[in-house]
């Protein structure tokens, strides 16, 4: 198989998006834990800042970015045409 302009052009912009969530992964698991401390000085929803971070935030965070990730490759890969079609 042969790559052609059209497959680099969707795979650089898949792992464009790819690299930016995983950056947002990044900071979202590592820099709440690192800054834990400070970080229990805000209070939130009754709940340090620090805890609500480790025990929900993070894990809404997560949760966005697989929506965002699912939604925004489905437009890729229609716009590619590389899409599976419609599930009945």
């Amino acid at each position: 198989m042969q790559i052609t302009a059209k497959h680099r052009a969707y795979w650089n912009r898949n792992l464009g998006v790819t690299a930016l969530l995983l950056g947002i992964w990044f900071v979202v698991t590592y820099i709440p834990a690192y800054f834990a401390r400070e970080l229990n000085d805000i209070v939130v929803m009754g709940f340090p800042l620090g805890f609500y971070m480790g025990a929900q935030g993070s894990l809404v965070v997560y949760l966005l970015i697989i929506w965002f990730y699912a939604g925004h490759m489905n437009r890729l890969d229609k716009e590619y045409g590389v899409d599976e079609g419609e599930i009945d």
